[in-house]
């Protein structure tokens, strides 16, 4: 595989995360360029790991820990909501297409397709809630505990 087969496919992520940044009034460069390299980040680890899986549920699922990661740890550095950063961030891997044919096979009459594709987008979206909900409670969990051990009750310092 050549390197625009990686590079290309991230770069477009990354131009399409700053123009959600933009919709999303993220404020300043530094927070549109952290929302976007999240979202570049995520693509990436979604091309890397279809070698070693080969099932694009299992990518999403990297790829959303691997968004989730990025989004709290910059959030922590620049002590902004962890959320702005992780929705912009994720918005390359939302199965849109999935939701748009789901609903087609629906409208035809398409049983089968209409399940297949529904189970599917079911399963990515899942995949990416998981991926999320483990990261963000990895990072909670972390935190209680360091403020436990440096005497900090619900997170406020003394």
């Amino acid at each position: 595989m050549d390197t625009f087969t990686y590079y290309l496919p991230c770069f477009y992520a990354f131009f399409a995360c700053i123009g959600f940044s933009l919709l999303f009034n993220i404020h300043g460069a530094a927070g549109m360029l952290i929302c976007a390299g999240g979202g570049g980040l995520g693509w990436l680890v979604y091309l890397i790991t279809a070698p070693l899986v080969h099932s694009d549920i299992i990518q999403a699922f990297f790829a959303a820990l691997a968004i989730s990661a990025w989004s709290e740890i910059m959030a922590r550095l620049r002590k902004c909501p962890v959320t702005s950063y992780l929705l912009v961030a994720l918005f390359p891997l939302v199965p849109g297409g999935g939701i748009y044919y789901t609903m087609e096979h629906a409208m035809s009459g398409e049983t089968s397709l209409f399940l297949e594709s529904l189970l599917h987008t079911l399963g990515m979206a899942g995949a990416l809630a998981v991926g999320v909900l483990m990261v963000s409670s990895l990072a909670r969990l972390i935190t209680t505990y360091q403020n436990r051990r440096h005497g900090r009750i619900g997170g406020t310092h003394p």
